[in-house]
């Protein structure tokens, strides 16, 4: 048995150089998926696996002596290296103010995102963490404005010719299906999304991506947890920010591009391999507007058992 995603359907193989084991468990404690148990001091592999092994790394990258390798779900010992140190670690206070710093940038200069910017905003959204590994969540990049320019005209473009489905008509048909709160955002939303995404370009305005000097949409695939394109385009965001970038997150773009024909045909022309359920791009570039002040944000409800 093995969980599949669009990378690999296979287990990974678990190897033991049972000479280095010590009998510590560590590895049997930080697999979940009952992988290990300690017999005679030392470890051995259970034939109690849920899922067989799924190739987190867990127990390699616990284990203190190496006597742990894990191999496949394109997870090998080649790619382990040492964590930072605790003094790398950015404070809380440090982070806060990263955070509240943080803007949704819409205006930007005109000027490129240097390569190297780009590959180390890569590096860390990597590094966000997954539902299931490997990770199944797929990023297109756009790396300079012509490309982001032609990326909006082209979905401004893919709009018009489903623009019905912003019609008084679709609309009433569809309100007894998809219930009151869909309905609102329809008539709210998602018709003014359909007007200044089409009109305004066919005017030369775009609000689609803003011309931002580069853009990356992550998206999953059908084995994707939905939450793992959202986590790592959150990484991203945020590492753009600490790179000194204005960003924004785009999240209207898309639900337009997964479902029927057309959509597809949009997907395969911009090698978007697959629908997801979830996906979102997040734009950067350097900011042409700075804020001096910043509001504080609530949640809708924040319910504390104690």
């Amino acid at each position: 048995m093995a969980i599949p995603t669009s990378r690999t359907k296979e287990t990974a193989a678990i190897k033991i150089e049972t000479q280095k084991c010590n009998g510590c468990g560590i590895c049997a404690l930080v697999c979940k998926d009952f992988n290990f148990e300690i017999i005679d001091k030392k470890v051995s592999i259970t034939d109690n696996s849920v899922f067989g092994c799924i190739a987190c790394g867990h127990c390699m990258m616990a284990c203190p002596t190496g006597a742990i390798a894990i191999e496949g779900r394109t997870l090998s010992p080649a790619q382990l290296f040492d964590l930072p140190g605790k003094e790398a670690i950015p404070t809380y206070e440090s982070l806060l103010a990263l955070l509240q710093r943080r803007r949704s940038i819409r205006e930007f200069k005109e000027k490129p995102v240097e390569v190297e910017k780009i590959n180390q905003i890569l590096e860390a959204a990597q590094t966000a963490p997954m539902g299931l590994p490997p990770s199944d969540v797929h990023v297109l990049v756009l790396e300079n404005k012509k490309q982001v320019r032609t990326f909006a005209e082209e979905f401004s473009n893919y709009l018009r010719n489903i623009r019905w489905m912003s019609s008084k008509w679709f609309l009433t048909l569809m309100r007894p299906f998809w219930g009151k709160p869909t309905d609102e955002m329809m008539r709210e939303f998602i018709k003014p999304v359909f007007d200044v995404y089409v009109d305004d370009m066919a005017k030369g305005d775009n609000w689609i991506n803003y011309d931002a000097p580069l853009a990356m949409y992550f998206y999953g695939s059908p084995y994707t947890d939905p939450a793992d394109p959202i986590i790592a385009a959150t990484y991203a965001m945020l590492a753009g920010e600490s790179l000194g970038l204005g960003t924004c997150m785009l999240g209207a773009v898309h639900p337009f591009i997964q479902n029927g024909k057309k959509a597809k045909q949009f997907r395969e022309k911009w090698g978007i391999k697959f629908p997801s359920r979830e996906g979102l791009f997040v734009i950067f570039g350097y900011a042409d507007v700075h804020y001096k002040q910043g509001v504080k944000r609530t949640f809708a409800d924040i319910n504390r058992i104690s």
